[in-house]
């Protein structure tokens, strides 16, 4: 039951879409983030990181560069590169890349729904990395990019959705991967009002995409409202995120695939026969990239191999041991490669499924990795299974599309 209401996003001026957004910062390499900062003074990277075009803030308090970011954002009002809406609105947001389109409402969540479990989890944070973006977005009050939700599909939103998408777009772009991005306002009160009371009736709806920023804005708005205790009232701006909520049929979950440095000291016949003890361990004339669960490719010294686990190796009845990023975590990458947490051991690297199998073959050609893993996508039925069994599924086990752009739609609080 999401409390979710409109709010009058920030959007770039119409001329000047294309280069107001940005993808986010971690996205570019240091190099390339300072040419775009310093040859596009209206980029969005001016108002996440100062650094980029001035030096002498490197190294600086964090006050500081927070002043510099809000200055650079009075001069994106005042110059117009932003633009307000008028009036609260909720909105239509439809994205098209790499073959697919994915449609969505955008507006904004209270936090007490991501408190009382309202809105589900199915991974871990970092204290340290929820700590930076809470910093951030209390310093500088913008909220420009979402937490992508899920829901099973709602034949409500469905229907406005579809009506707004034939009328004319408050903002239609091209990014320079050649991605289209169209937003839709949806101002009508009795529209609004149709969204906010579905939503309101969902028991539950599941986070695919974001849990640090969601858990970030949670924990930057508690304390907000420490900060204003005996005044707070719950609907303050500051208790609202930006969240863009697309059904289980428009998410995309792609595969996370596993590169390893070494084989732990190991032989190659070592590690095969160490493997055949859980695993059926078939030998394969070319690249797998597996088309159903519980099938995991393997190149190894210049070979493909199918690697298949024995019968009742794990507990089908458990939503987290069932996936095949545990299996993988759990019988080969832990007891045989010697790597007991993935999140923090530097000889494995993780390569999203839009890398070409074929790349990770080359990455092991080149002697930079001894092995490469390839998996079937976990499901978006799986990640809801996860959730709705307070379960936490191991580290990048999803790569969820769409993946947004920074400062499409802003939220801007206090």
């Amino acid at each position: 039951m999401p409390n979710i209401k409109p709010f009058c996003g920030l959007r770039p001026a119409e001329q000047l879409q294309s280069r107001v957004v940005t993808r986010p910062l971690e996205n570019y390499g240091t190099g390339e983030a300072r040419l775009i900062a310093s040859e596009n003074s209206c980029s969005f990277l001016h108002l996440i990181n100062p650094e980029l075009d001035n030096p002498y803030l490197r190294g600086s308090r964090q006050e500081l560069i927070f002043k510099k970011i809000t200055e650079n954002f009075e001069g994106f009002i005042d110059h117009h590169y932003l633009v307000q809406e008028q009036q609260p609105c909720i909105y239509v947001y439809r994205a098209e890349h790499d073959g697919l389109i994915q449609k969505g409402i955008w507006t904004l969540t209270h936090i007490g729904d991501y408190l009382n479990g309202h809105i589900k989890k199915h991974e871990a944070t970092v204290e340290r990395r929820e700590k930076l973006l809470a910093d951030y977005l209390q310093q500088t009050g913008l909220d420009a990019n979402p937490v992508l939700i899920t829901y099973h599909p709602d034949p409500v939103v469905d229907l406005v959705i579809d009506q707004y998408v034939q009328q004319t777009p408050a903002l239609d772009f091209t990014f320079d991967d050649h991605s289209k991005h169209t937003v839709w306002a949806i101002s009508d009160p009795s529209d609004v009002q149709r969204l906010v009371d579905a939503f309101a009736k969902m028991p539950a709806v599941y986070i695919a995409d974001g849990h640090h920023r969601i858990a970030s804005m949670v924990k930057m708005g508690l304390q907000k409202q420490a900060l204003n205790e005996g005044k707070h009232t719950g609907q303050e701006s500051y208790n609202y995120f930006t969240t863009v909520y697309m059904n289980t049929g428009e998410v995309k979950v792609l595969e996370f695939n596993r590169l390893v440095r070494d084989l732990a000291g190991l032989s190659l016949e070592e590690f095969i026969t160490a493997l055949k003890v859980s695993f059926e361990v078939e030998l394969l004339d070319g690249p797998l990239k597996p088309d159903q669960l519980h099938h995991i490719g393997m190149y190894v010294a210049g070979q493909w191999h199918r690697l298949i686990p024995k019968l009742n190796l794990y507990d089908a009845n458990d939503p987290v041991a069932v996936l095949d990023v545990s299996i993988l975590q759990r019988f080969i990458l832990e007891p045989i490669l010697r790597i007991k947490d993935p999140r923090t051991d530097a000889r494995i690297t993780f390569e999203g499924g839009k890398t070409p199998v074929t790349a990770l073959q080359s990455h092991v050609d080149h002697g930079l990795y001894s092995v490469a893993f390839t998996l079937f996508p976990t499901s978006v039925e799986q990640v809801i299974a996860v959730a709705d069994a307070a379960g936490v599924m191991p580290p990048k086990s999803t790569w969820v599309e769409p993946k947004f752009l920074v400062g499409l739609l802003t939220s801007y609080f206090n």
